[in-house]
């Protein structure tokens, strides 16, 4: 199964339900998910993140939280979105 960037045109309930019942729909196969969402990424067993068509890091997402890197960075650059949104709503 390839999934690619093609639900980020869904609405975010669905594109979370799709997410959510993506391991049910793809058990015994093995799944490439291309995504710029790092929040599609996150459950994942392997995380690779590509730089230039080379491996630049790879591991689960909490290995590479706490390794620091590149992908830990745009992680905090996409929540800190989302966080500072969530605060002017609730003000």
């Amino acid at each position: 199964m390839k999934k690619n960037d093609k639900p980020s045109a869904l609405d975010p309930i669905a594109e979370y339900r799709l997410n959510k019942s993506m391991p049910e729909n793809s058990e015994n196969q093995a799944v490439i998910l291309i995504s710029h969402r790092l929040s599609t990424t996150k459950d994942a067993d392997r995380i690779v993140l590509l730089d230039h068509g080379t491996i630049a890091e790879s591991g689960t997402h909490s290995q590479l939280i706490v390794k620091g890197g590149r992908y830990a960075e745009m992680c905090k650059v996409q929540a800190e979105k989302y966080c500072v949104d969530l605060y002017i709503m609730k003000a």
